[in-house]
Order: structure tokens, then sequence, then C-alpha cells
């Protein structure tokens, strides 16, 4: 096992380049097996979660060639299977995604119920309804959600949430329906904007996508090309807090400031001096941060996956702030490791007060989902003394040598790959 070492309390400053989007990435490659032609994907992030994706592609049939760190091909032309390993599917959500496109060009799918970080329930019945709204009967069997269509017909689909993953699922089985779709409450991310643009590269029709209201006008096939993932807004928006923290400046390239908006206002409103540009920001702090409060919502509202990070920011704030999670029933699992860590966090429900104290202290802690496990880190460097973090597989899940990267701003920061 790994474990990333930090001792912390220094001040860090330099320049961090952003990867490309994990978010972005997963359901851009799933959406590959819509496609007859090559297809060539760049600034993709090298990430364990975009090896296990293209290990399910391959799994049913689709070659899949990693060309450089950052640059895969795939050509799906051959025949391939509807039915997804469970064994990989077990231990990623995101492979989930293979369903709508593989409902779309093979009118079946059989794919498991999906895995990934224990946060919440996450159901996928959203997807389901969806699936059978444009004409596929739907089951669960043997863990296994079912579905078959003599035909994919176009229609009106009306999301009881704007569930991301159901948005772009339901894109992708609608590109290669008969007529045209429409969904409404869809989901407004930037990645859904992402996988829209792929799409009609390679000739699928599809307009509104980052709107509530989507329109998807199906074409008979996709073709190839070439395509970038766009930037990881997430760790743009968790480099922007280190520097606010960290004291900076930190200038984090290769982002776009517009996908920041509802972060970079409440840093600003803690103190923070926030500049940006077409393709960066440039984030610092001269004094202690101030306390505030969030609520997390769906996107262009403050996102549920930057909310343990901001808390760490809350833990050494002056003053009380509080975070309300509104998205996941279960996303306060970091708050234990940062009370090891010297913070003084209650909950009540669904939401956590923060009263920020003067520093906090290394400890010994886990990371116990993705973005808990960037918070540890965070937390670790402006900590003073020593903290050890475990089970940062999961950071690996989202951030790319983040380490590596971070170590360059001066953080005295290693990872160990065994220990006993």
């Amino acid at each position: 096992m790994a474990k990333i070492l930090i001792d912390g309390g220094k001040p860090l400053s330099g320049t961090i380049k952003v990867s490309g989007a994990k978010n972005a990435a997963l359901p851009i490659i799933a959406g590959v097996i819509l496609s007859t032609k090559p297809v060539k994907l760049t600034n993709v992030p090298a990430l364990n979660d975009v090896i296990t994706i293209s290990k399910v592609l391959s799994s049913i049939g689709i070659k899949a060639s990693r060309v450089s760190n950052n640059c895969y091909e795939f050509d799906a032309s051959g025949q391939i299977s509807e039915e997804a390993p469970y064994e990989l599917v077990k231990t990623m959500r995101a492979s989930f995604f293979v369903m709508g496109p593989l409902l779309a060009r093979l009118k079946k799918a059989r794919v498991p119920l999906p895995g990934g970080c224990a946060i919440g329930v996450r159901p996928v019945n959203i997807h389901l309804k969806g699936f059978e709204e444009l004409g596929a009967k739907v089951s669960i069997e043997n863990g296994c959600a079912v579905a078959v269509a003599d035909r994919l017909v176009g229609t009106k689909i009306h999301l009881d949430f704007p569930s991301v993953g159901a948005t772009e699922n339901l894109i992708m089985a609608a590109t290669l329906a008969e007529g045209e779709t429409t969904i409404e409450n869809a989901a407004q991310e930037p990645e859904i904007s992402d996988l829209a643009d792929f799409l009609n590269t390679l000739g699928a029709k599809i307009k509104g996508a980052g709107s509530p209201s989507i329109v998807i006008e199906g074409v008979k096939e996709l073709g190839g090309g070439e395509y970038s993932i766009m930037p990881d807004r997430i760790e743009a928006g968790t480099f922007a807090v280190l520097g606010a923290i960290a004291k900076g400046p930190i200038r984090v390239e290769n982002c776009d400031p517009n996908h920041l908006l509802a972060l970079t206002a409440k840093l600003r409103e803690m103190g923070a001096t926030i500049e940006t540009g077409d393709n960066y920001l440039i984030a610092s702090a001269d004094e202690r941060l101030k306390a505030t409060d969030i609520k997390t919502l769906p996107y262009p509202g403050f996102p549920t996956d930057m909310q343990a990070q901001l808390m760490t920011a809350m833990c050494v704030a002056n003053g009380t702030s509080s975070v309300t999670e509104t998205i996941f029933e279960n996303r306060f699992m970091h708050v234990s490791e940062l009370s090891r860590m010297g913070a003084n966090i209650n909950i009540h429900e669904r939401t956590a007060v923060i009263h920020g104290v003067e520093n906090l202290n290394g400890a010994p802690v886990e990371a116990t989902d993705l973005r808990a496990g960037a918070a540890m880190v965070l937390a670790g460097l402006v900590a003073n003394g020593h903290t050890e973090i475990s089970q940062i597989y999961h950071i690996d899940r989202g951030y790319e040598d983040l380490v590596g990267r971070i170590s360059k701003l001066g953080a005295n920061i290693t990872r160990i790959e065994e220990y006993k």
C-alpha cells in the first residue's frame, strides 16, 4: 500500500498546471462505443479510472491503445459485446456510462450495477427510466441492469433530478435514436458540454448542452475524429484553495475560471485574492481567511466535489463557517479525519458547523474518498508537523501525479509506495 507523507506549515508559491478532466474523460471514452471509425483523444488525464474505463472498452471488443501518457486511440469498428464485465464495473461507478452507447449501437446492453466512492446511494434509476422512455425494456437481473429495444425513438424526457450521469448516458443513447429527443431539467455541468462537443465532432447533432434543455437529433452513425478533453475544474479549484490557505501566490494554468465562479466568489468572500485570465487563475492570501457558509447545489451552484477542500480552509479560518450538503447524504466522512488534526467541527444532519482554529496539527489520517483525500492533502500542507495519509488509491482516481506537482510549489511532500 502507498502513503503520502507531508511536513506542513510552509508557505507555498509557484505555478501548477491542471490536467484533463476526469469527469469529462470517462463519459467521452464510453462515447467511443457509438463510433465505427478510429477516435483519438488528447489531454486525457493519467488516472487509474481512465485505465479502468479503457479496460472496460477492451473487454467488450474495442481496440484501446495508450499512445502516450495523455493520449489514447480507440477503434470500435469491429464486433462488440453488449455485456460489460462485473469485475471492472464494480470498482468504478463511471463504468455505467457504457450502458447508453451500448444500447444505442446494439439495441441491447447488460451492465452490472456500479461501484465507486462510498459517498451516497446515487441510484441509477434516473438513467433506466430515461432508457425506457426511449423505447427500451429495462430490468434488473442478477445484479445487472439489462436494457433491450427493437429500436430507440426520440421523445421528451424530464429528469426528476438534474443528474450529471443520467444526462450524459441519455445524450449518448439518444444520439443514434430515430427522431428528436429533448432532455428537460438536464444537468448543466461543463463536462456535459464537453461530451456533446466530442459527439458533435464525430457527427452527432446535439444542441443546448450546458443548459437545462438539451435537444438531440438522432443520426444513423458516427464517424471518427480527434478531440481534446477539457481541463479539470475540480483539480483547478483544489489548487485555488491551496493558494488561499498556503499564502501563495499559486498560479493555476490550463483552466477555465468561468467554471469556478461559485468557488472563487467564496474564496474572495473569505479574504483571498483571486486574479483570473482566459486560461489561468492566481490565488493568494496575505492574512488569515475569514469564515463563510456554503450550500452544495447542482452546477452552476457550489460543487459538491469542492466542499471537502473548502472545509479544510474553513477549519483554519477566523470565525464559524457552515457547509450544507444537498447532493450526497454521506459526504462528511472527512470530518472525523480533519478532527484528528485538531479541527473543531460539529455535524447536524446534513450541515457541518466549523469553528475555525488557528492551526491544524499533523496526524495519521485516511483518504476516505477521492475529494476527502484531496482535503487531507490540503490539511497536511497547512498543518504544523508531520501528516501521513493512507488509502491514497482514492486520490489516484482523480489527481494525476498530485505529489510531484505540489512538491514543485515548495512543499515538503513525498509518496512511498510500500510500507509495513
